[in-house]
């Protein structure tokens, strides 16, 4: 229970902070935390190829993990769809 609880606080946060960093167009707070949990599997992935611990619940190393892996999903996401983002 704690588990999935942290996995969405992480992702969330994690989701929200790479598509402001990302500027890709607000997706809401259901979608960041999507993005963030479906980043921290891909964070942990990247990690872990490179020899290293990725997600291992709710700290500052898994967060940094599940941004990492939320930015590149949304880097991925726009090169796919082509999408530009909001201009300021």
């Amino acid at each position: 229970m704690w588990d999935i609880l942290a996995w969405i606080i992480v992702g969330g946060l994690a989701g929200w902070l790479a598509s402001v960093l990302v500027r890709g167009r607000g997706m809401g707070m259901l979608m960041n935390i999507v993005i963030g949990i479906i980043g921290a599997f891909i964070g942990g992935l990247i990690v872990e190829l490179f020899s290293g611990t990725g997600f291992t619940g709710f700290n500052l190393w898994s967060f940094f993990v599940a941004f990492i892996g939320a930015v590149a999903l949304l880097l991925v996401v726009r090169l796919v769809t082509g999408a530009r983002g909001r201009t300021v």
